[in-house]
């Protein structure tokens, strides 16, 4: 993520020595570097919106804006997109040259690096002596909270996206299973549905690029464990958690193509959508690719299989928000808008257009969503507490590389047999544990 370390010792000296230098910039920063204070204003004027993720979304935030205006016409919008792979930079850019906007989206992958360079307003407040209060998905809400990395809450969310299990529901009733709403039936399945000779198989598994959060899933789902810390040490390497890795790679081959090992979402999802494979582990944004291929009548989508219990743990995914900027010259002006922007019709509006889970409460009811069966019950799963959310450690400055190209290429070596579970997850432990340690020990100097 932010200023990303290598897993040796190097690495993480020259990982500190990078967040001693962001908090050296929060330190000496001022003005319209994003720092200052600010200043509510008088309500009325221009504010400035950052896009975090422009093109797609564009339209529908040029909807909403045309609507808050219409009721607010003393305060104008400048619209400014920017492209997702380009957001941070352009954040970093900003605080240390000026130029913040007073409203910007900031997602969880990045919002403890603009915490830390002191950038945001708390919204705490604000959310509970206004409309907001009581209408936010309560663990979108617990995930931004942990996001940030220190006490409080720095961004409004606005939406989130959730694991889904999809399944052939006519490979299932063909087979005479019932759905996977459990890890034994899910097991069930991709053996019963597995016929490798006719290049049918049960299960198709992550192995290339994006491979660790479902693995992470896989984990947590069957062990249980509701804490990604114990203390300050990582429970990702509990036996609990490494027998449940165990089991989860051993589907590779045996019910699941070879082509797997090296396979992203895009070629998992293409190759889920045009076989013969009973399910995939993918998030809802693959749903109108599903569509496409299969037609409405071919698949269902649930959320990750719960225990048999009924017990379903999930590790958190990223929750997209919108946070206001400290240095801001019209802070009410600015909130107004973000409270118009996170309302139930707007951010229903948002959130059908990008195919996400908003994070309104009130939007559980609406027509879209009843429409979308596994929006739907991702929503209710958020909602009802029925769901234990893993929040992962997403304001470690070190997340990035531990949980992408850092390790990767490890779980291609469990999944081929080169590498043990254990000492997979025991590697993945020691950088965790390293980088928690390292991250605390700046937040005192």
């Amino acid at each position: 993520m932010r200023n990303p370390m290598a897993s040796g010792g190097r690495g993480r000296t020259s990982a500190a020595v990078a967040l001693t230098a962001v908090l050296a910039l929060t330190a000496t920063a001022c003005g319209d570097d994003g720092s200052g204070s600010g200043d509510e204003g008088s309500g009325k004027g221009e504010i400035t919106l950052w896009d975090n993720n422009t093109g797609e979304r564009r339209d529908i935030w040029a909807q909403i804006i045309k609507d808050f205006e219409s009721q607010n016409p003393d305060i104008k919008i400048k619209y400014v997109g920017i492209p997702i792979d380009q957001v941070q930079a352009k954040y970093d850019t900003a605080i240390d040259g000026g130029g913040l906007p007073d409203v910007g989206g900031v997602g969880t992958a990045y919002l403890s690096n603009l915490v830390v360079r002191d950038v945001l307003d708390p919204v705490d407040q604000r959310i509970d002596g206004g409309a907001l209060k009581g209408k936010l998905v309560p663990a979108m809400v617990d995930s931004v909270k942990a996001a940030g990395g220190r006490d409080g809450m720095y961004s409004v969310p606005t939406s989130t996206n959730n694991g889904t299990l999809w399944y052939r529901t006519d490979l299932f009733s063909a087979a005479g299973l019932e759905p996977p709403t459990t890890w034994a039936t899910f097991y069930e399945a991709a053996e019963k549905l597995t016929n490798a000779g006719k290049n049918q198989f049960g299960y198709t598994i992550r192995g290339g690029a994006g491979s660790i959060a479902p693995a992470m899933d896989a984990m947590y789902g069957q062990s249980g464990i509701t804490s990604f810390w114990d203390g300050d040490k990582t429970t990702v390497n509990d036996p609990k958690n490494v027998a449940a890795l165990e089991k989860y790679v051993a589907l590779y081959k045996k019910v699941t193509p070879s082509a797997d090992v090296n396979n992203d979402f895009i070629k998992m999802v293409a190759q889920w959508d045009n076989g013969s494979i009973g399910m995939l582990t993918h998030n809802l944004a693959s749903y109108q690719d599903h569509v496409k291929a299969l037609g409405n009548e071919k698949f269902k989508g649930l959320p990750y299989p719960a225990q048999a219990d009924g017990t379903r743990v999930q590790v958190s995914n990223p929750v997209d928000g919108l946070g206001l900027f400290k240095s801001s010259k019209n802070k009410a002006a600015a909130w107004k808008f973000i409270e118009f922007a996170a309302s139930h019709k707007s951010n229903s509006a948002w959130n059908a257009s990008a195919g996400s889970i908003p994070a309104n409460t009130d939007a559980a009811n609406d027509a879209w969503i009843k429409d979308a069966a596994p929006t739907a019950t991702a929503m209710k799963a958020l909602s009802d507490g029925s769901t234990k959310l893993v929040n992962l450690p997403y304001y470690l400055p070190d997340w990035n590389t531990i949980s992408k190209s850092g390790n990767e290429p490890n779980f291609q070596k469990v999944l081929l047999g080169d590498m043990s579970a254990k000492e997979f997850a025991d590697k993945i432990a020691k950088e965790l544990n390293d980088a928690q340690a390292e991250w605390k020990e700046q937040g005192k100097s």
